[in-house]
This record gives structure tokens, sequence and C-alpha cells, in this order.
């Protein structure tokens, strides 16, 4: 079953609606046209079984709604392509791109986030955190290191973080393509890809490129819905905060965004 949405109309049409109001989420008349009460019951249905709220009758919510079997969302990785990458990135060189940008699209379509969203959300993000697309490690500045300090003494005691004293700031600084920072999130994050404690064993491991795209994309599948509903509402501002938990590298953030958005079908 195709992806149904506000104009569209036909068989299909009529058969979500007559599950949406089977199910007691009444879309007005049963007419094979989807309007702004159908929208309405899709997105009723959407909030009672805890989906995405955008209105939009895609295949998780038709597979929710007992309609279809093929959950998946449609891919746009076959069209990011290292041309395309490479004009979102207008200051990396080609060949980091060439080398890495493989890994990480095979990492987003393991976690299955393969539609353009959240597609444009992981590139965007590398272009803000390492410029160059390859991993890289944190550098100290004021926002982490006080003035005669040892590196990254103002991490040392960020409970948020999950740190717990020195050396816990060093060590589980930022890295990689998303720079993941904190004890708690080497510990959650290498576990969720299947290196149990070696990460935190070792977190220079956070900078090995395949690790790194596989920490990008773990990381962001965690905040898969919260990021669309922040773009459902086009506030790349907050999308950016679910990430770096600021605004650091916004600019760069929204630009490759936006660029990634107009080249990528």
């Amino acid at each position: 079953m195709q992806t149904l949405k506000e104009e569209s109309s036909g068989p299909e049409v009529r058969k979500l609606q007559k599950k949406l109001k089977a199910l007691g989420f009444n879309p007005g008349l049963i007419d094979g046209r989807f309007g702004p009460a159908t929208e309405a019951a899709v997105i009723a249905f959407q909030k009672s079984e805890g989906l995405l709220t955008d209105g939009i009758a895609g295949p998780r919510t038709l597979g929710a709604l007992g309609l279809t079997k093929e959950t998946r969302l449609p891919s746009v990785i076959p069209g990011v392509t290292v041309g395309i990458v490479s004009k979102m990135f207008p200051f990396t060189p080609l060949d980091n791109i060439k080398t890495h940008l493989p890994r990480v699209l095979d990492s987003l379509v393991a976690e299955e986030l393969v539609d353009k969203p959240m597609a444009l959300v992981a590139l965007a993000t590398i272009r803000a955190e390492t410029e160059g697309f390859k991993p890289i490690s944190e550098g100290e500045s004021k926002y982490n290191t006080s003035p005669g300090g040892h590196p990254f003494d103002l991490y040392d005691n960020r409970k948020d973080l999950g740190n717990t004293g020195p050396p816990d700031g060093d060590r589980f600084k930022g890295r990689g393509f998303i720079q993941l920072t904190g004890r708690a999130n080497y510990q959650k994050y290498g576990a969720a890809i299947g290196l149990g404690g070696r990460l935190m064993n070792d977190p220079d491991l956070a900078n090995d490129p395949e690790i790194a795209a596989k920490l990008l994309a773990s990381f962001l599948k965690q905040k898969e819905r919260a990021i669309k509903e922040a773009l459902l509402e086009n506030d790349l501002r907050t999308a950016r905060k679910l990430v770096n938990g600021g605004s650091h590298g916004l600019d760069r953030f929204t630009e490759a965004f936006n660029t990634g958005d107009r080249l990528i079908v």
C-alpha cells in the first residue's frame, strides 16, 4: 500500500477510512478522499499508538493499522552520492567523503534510518561536529577546560554526562562523527553497537571509522522520534539541540541540511 496523505484519493484511502472508523477514530465520510477529517483521525490514531504525529499514513502507521506488512520506510540512501554530499560539505577534502560515506550509509541502513529526514540529520550532524568528514577527538576550549585547569576539567564532574570526577572529563571527551561525550554515553552506546565494555576500556575506539559510524547511527536512532517531531515544525535548532545539547555548529548543520534537502530526491 502506498503512502497516503492529504489530497490522496482512491480505494486505498477508503480502506484506510474504514479501518480508522472501525478502531474508533472517525474520519467522517467514507469517500476515498484524504481530507482534513481523515488527517485528524490519522493523527489521533498515531497519538494513541505512540507514532510520529505527522498525519501521514506511511508504512509504520499503515502497519500499526494492520493494512500492510511492509513497514520499512522509503529509502533515499541510493541517492546519497559522493557528489551530492560534497556540495553539503563544500570545505571538505573529497577523498574523506569517498572514504567514509559508505560506512556512514551502511550504519544508517542497519538502524533503519533510511528516510530523507534522518539521512539529512546524520550528514548535517557530521558537518556540524567534524567538518572534515572523518572521526576526530574534541579539542580543548573554554567550554570544557577552565583557565589554568587540566584538559577537560569542566567535564570531570558533569553528572548529566555520567562522569564521576577526574579523569572522566578527558577520558570520555567528545570523539567520532557525533562527538560522543561522557561516561554514560560511552557505556550506553558502546553496548548498543555490540562492543560490550570495550569502549569504556578503550575510549579511543570511538574514533575508529567503522565504530564511529555505528555510534552516530545508534545515537540518532534513540532520538529519532523527537528529531522528527522537531523537523515537522521546521525547527532545526531543536533538532540540533537534541543531538548536541546546545546550538554549537547550528549554522553548519542548517546549511548542510538545507543543501541536502534540495539535492537528495
